[in-house]
């Protein structure tokens, strides 16, 4: 019965949806390494105005329109090689994805915020590909200090249609700000940014009107967003398909909370509006 909805509804979400990409999910399509899109990508010099450079990952497919585009910040002292796995997974479901490296790796939560912006506005305006990005389409993510990042990107550019934090890190308790619907990522053992001084609060802050949902990792460090793990990715994908897409056909995966053994905790608003 559930594989029947999902071949047929596509077909009439389509028309009301101009931004769905891709086929109709499954949990093992969400949960695979790649997506059902061929991914290329360019990198992009350090000497760029206000961030330090990276490298974007994109969908070859020019056939389905423009993209949704993510700039992803890495965390204190790290570089774009610590979220490298997240560009060609995330890029490969139908997103362009921009891992930068930072002006230094020692800049502090705010300032990777606004990086994350200057690299999204390079993406739109300056960028090999922009004639592939729907500059309307845009979210952020970053870990540790970039999570932190992302969340003041988003209370600082509320046309952001997505946020997610990983692991986030930021001395602001307070985000009662933020419109762009989020998803925090916290770690059950994380020992640098723990979940009740960081993610939990920053949730907690998040006004309860706005589309939001928590996600405990269970059992798992600060530094599980540095390498593949198919839970971060997993939610991740759904989460940026349903908003930046406006793709109703990954609600499913997020809405009631998820019944998976990775996950300690999980809150939400459901259902998203």
């Amino acid at each position: 019965m559930v594989a029947t909805g999902l071949a047929v509804a596509p077909a009439a979400s389509a028309q009301q949806n101009p931004h769905e990409r891709g086929p109709a999910p499954t949990e093992s399509s969400i949960e695979a390494v790649r997506g059902p899109f061929a991914v290329a990508d360019t990198r992009v010099s350090s000497l760029v105005s206000g961030f330090g450079g990276g490298t974007i990952y994109y969908p070859t497919d020019t056939s389905q329109g423009t993209f949704g585009a993510i700039a992803i910040s890495p965390g204190y002292t790290g570089t774009q090689s610590t979220m490298a796995w997240l560009g060609p997974r995330i890029a490969s479901q139908g997103f362009v994805v921009f891992t930068i490296d930072t002006i230094t790796t020692l800049d502090q939560p705010d300032s990777r915020g606004r990086q994350l912006l200057a690299a999204l506005d390079y993406l739109v305006e300056d960028s090999s590909v922009r004639s592939r990005i729907d500059p309307n389409r845009l979210g952020v993510m970053g870990h540790s200090m970039g999570g932190g990042g992302s969340l003041s990107a988003a209370q600082n550019r509320p046309a952001l249609q997505a946020a997610i934090p990983l692991t986030g890190w930021h001395l602001s308790k307070n985000w009662s700000r933020v419109t762009v619907p989020t998803l925090i990522v916290g770690a059950e053992n994380d020992s640098v940014a723990s979940v009740r001084t960081h993610s939990i609060p920053f949730y907690e802050s998040l006004p309860s009107s706005l589309d939001k949902a928590y996600l405990e990792l269970d059992g798992a460090s600060h530094f599980a967003p540095n390498v593949s793990n198919t839970t971060i990715a997993k939610y991740s994908i759904s989460w940026l398909k349903r908003f930046i897409d406006d793709d109703t056909r990954y609600e499913q995966f997020l809405c009631p909370a998820p019944d998976d053994r990775e996950i300690s905790e999980y809150r939400d608003t459901c259902p998203h509006s």
